[in-house]
Order: structure tokens, then C-alpha cells, then sequence
């Protein structure tokens, strides 16, 4: 009987040590995944045809308050009539959402408190340079920041602010 009670603590170790395997392996996926199917970022020559007809600039930063050593933007987007480009980098993740907001924010608490004030662009697929085409029903004029926020976590990645005439929160 002293022989089974040995082999329950063994079980239950290994039990434990699946389970911590399999958890890591799942989050490094999440992670991971979205930088495997990625499509080809755009060269830097089309960002900056692109950027030929820019009305708005502005900056992503490593400095948001909710930005950390996981979800940052660093760069320089641009807003032309008909989209948004960006130069720079994004920490890869998944589902990736641009926004335009009329109120400066950077933290998650900020982006829920304003979100039905914003107008979502579209999806953010690549981690390096993109342009994300905008409608043309959007006046970027009636709005002031530029928000990368990661749908499916609710995660606030980065933002930057393209002009000053709203009110910042």
C-alpha cells in the first residue's frame, strides 16, 4: 500500500507539468500565430507614396500609460483622404483594430469610456508599416487620435494624437 501512495504524488506531478506545458504552449501560439500568417508589410516606397497627400501626421509612442513591454507602437502614421498609413513597428498580437477617436486617450479605461464615440477603420495585419484604406465616409477632422487597440483581449496597444482642437482625457 506504501507503494501506491508514492505514485499519486508522481501523477499529479506530472498531472500539473502537462497542464503548465500545455498553457505556455497556448499563449506563445496566441503570440505567435499572428506573426506567422501575417501578410507582406508594405515597402517603405509605398508608404511614402502614400504619404504624398497626408492632411493629418502624428506619432506612435513606447510611452502610453497602458503601452508595457508587450503591447507598444512606435512610428509615425499618416491620414491622407482615402486612409491611414503607418511607418514603424507594432509588438505583434492578435486581431488588431484602428480606431479614430475625438478624445485623446491612452489606457484601456480611457478607450472603453469613449469607444462609442469612435469610428473603428479596420483591421491591423501586419507589424511593420501598413495602410488601411478608410471610408470616405470618415472626416478625419472630427477627430484628433489614432488608436491600436487589440479586440479580442480588450487591450490597449498604443495611440497617438494628430492634432489639438478636442478635448484630451
Amino acid at each position: 500500500m506504501s507503494h501506491r501512495k508514492s505514485k499519486i504524488p508522481r501523477l499529479a506531478l506530472l498531472t500539473f507539468s502537462h497542464i503548465v506545458c500545455l498553457t505556455v504552449g497556448f499563449a506563445a501560439g496566441i503570440y505567435i500565430l499572428p506573426i506567422l500568417i501575417a501578410p507582406e508589410s508594405p515597402s517603405l516606397t509605398v508608404i511614402e507614396d502614400s504619404q504624398k497627400t497626408t492632411r493629418f501626421q502624428g506619432q506612435f509612442s513606447k510611452d502610453r500609460k497602458d503601452s508595457d513591454k508587450f503591447h507598444w507602437g512606435e512610428g509615425q502614421f499618416s491620414i491622407n483622404k482615402d486612409s491611414i498609413s503607418f511607418s514603424g513597428e507594432l509588438a505583434p498580437g492578435p486581431d488588431y483594430k484602428l480606431y479614430m477617436s475625438p478624445v485623446y486617450v491612452e489606457t484601456e479605461e480611457a478607450f472603453n469610456q469613449h469607444k462609442a464615440e469612435m469610428v473603428r477603420i479596420g483591421d491591423v495585419k501586419t507589424f511593420d508599416n501598413f495602410i488601411i484604406p478608410m471610408s470616405s465616409t470618415v472626416d478625419p477632422a472630427q477627430y484628433n487620435t489614432v488608436i491600436i487597440w487589440c479586440e479580442t483581449f480588450g487591450q490597449f496597444i498604443t495611440s497617438g494624437q494628430y492634432q489639438d482642437s478636442f478635448k484630451t482625457h
